[in-house]
């Protein structure tokens, strides 16, 4: 029968020695059928092929009495996340010694980098292991305000020396402290993609100015004592802590496109992907303001005294000064998930891909939960 079909195949008769070739060629052709079959098994069990899973909780039944496959189903966590297994909840898992009277935080891509208000001066952590791996004088020993990065650079606002410090983040090196007439107190600052927002806190303004250099490229007025600054991506988003209010500038031009009410002393802002959200340090709550348009989405309860904000991917943390812990609030629906105990003073927070931040003012440590 075989030397039959090989005929139809071939169009030719084979004798015997032709059949035991036709035999081999057929077992070749098994052995890789078998060897690709195998190839996408192991494909798919190493997650690089498309495949269903199911959860762990279902039913060992399935669809007309098939048993389903299991696996993850649904997740928030990030690839960083699942990497390292960071499955728990938050916890602090350890903290690290900085320097005194904590200020503002911003991570680099590798690094935190933590703003010791007291001591004027700032300490770069590892994040994978908190290794100290340098603290950089800044401001000339001046009260330190908050701290940005910009792809490149670690830029510092000397809130009593009315300068701005850039250190390059790869070693901490002084590439130079930029002065200027318009700066006035300066007490946070956000990077817009291209260039470096200051918010100066006893004068009502806010300042853009060119990174490289420190060019003034324009200066616009706010709401009283602007004390907090975001970037959305396309628009600057100023929290003015004596007004209680947010102002909104179109980062091109500095166009002012609204000003917003929240809550009482608002203190700290940050931006979801669609949302700006502020809190507001009085009335121990958030507002979730829609970025497109400033329209009032809801406001939440937190901790005592919240006065700093991250957001992870799908969360939104909260540091409560007077609490001593930090609130984690579902982004998509202010949701309050928990609240963590950290040490004394909660001041900033920030989120590296994997875990979260917290730089305790009193404690002078950072806690990473």
């Amino acid at each position: 029968m075989k030397s039959r079909r090989f005929t139809r195949i071939t169009g030719k008769h084979k004798g015997k020695g032709d059949n035991m070739k036709n035999c081999s060629f057929a077992t070749s052709i098994r052995l890789r059928r078998n060897k690709a079959l195998r190839a996408v098994s192991l494909v798919a069990l190493l997650g690089l092929g498309s495949v269903l899973a199911y959860s762990q909780e279902q039913s060992p039944v399935g669809e007309n009495g098939s048993a389903p496959l299991i696996g993850v189903t649904n997740s928030n966590l990030n690839p960083l996340q699942i990497a390292i297994l960071h499955w728990y909840d938050a916890n602090q898992t350890t903290s690290f010694a900085v320097g005194k009277g904590g200020g503002g935080i911003a991570f680099d891509g590798a690094n935190m980098w933590v703003v010791n208000s007291g001591d004027g001066t700032v300490t770069k952590l590892r994040v994978n292991d908190g290794a100290n791996l340098g603290t950089f004088a800044v401001g000339s020993g001046g009260t330190v305000g908050g701290v940005a990065f910009d792809g490149a650079n670690i830029l510092v606002a000397n809130f009593s020396n009315n300068s701005i410090t850039k250190l390059r983040a790869s070693d901490g090196a002084n590439l130079g402290t930029f002065t200027s007439s318009r700066i006035k107190n300066p007490i946070a600052l956000a990077f817009d993609g291209a260039n470096l927002w200051v918010a100066n806190f006893t004068n009502k303004t806010v300042l853009k100015m060119r990174p490289s250099n420190g060019f003034n490229l324009l200066l616009r007025v706010v709401g009283s004592y602007p004390l907090a600054i975001a970037c959305d991506g396309i628009n600057i988003w100023v929290v003015n802590y004596n007004d209680g209010t947010v102002t909104k500038l179109r980062a091109s031009d500095g166009l002012v496109l609204g000003t917003f009410a929240v809550g009482h002393s608002p203190y700290a802002v940050t931006f979801d992907g669609a949302n700006i959200w502020v809190a507001n340090s009085q009335d121990s709550t958030v507002t979730k303001l829609r970025a497109s348009d400033g329209a009032t989405l809801g406001t939440f309860a937190t901790g005592k005294t919240p006065c700093g904000l991250a957001f992870d991917g799908a969360n939104v943390w909260v540091t409560n000064y007077w609490g001593t812990n930090v609130t984690k609030l579902r982004a998509s629906d202010g949701t309050n998930l928990g609240t963590f105990a950290v040490q004394n003073n909660p001041r900033s927070v920030a989120f590296d891909g994997a875990s979260i931040w917290v730089v305790n003012d009193s404690s002078s440590t950072v806690s990473k939960l």
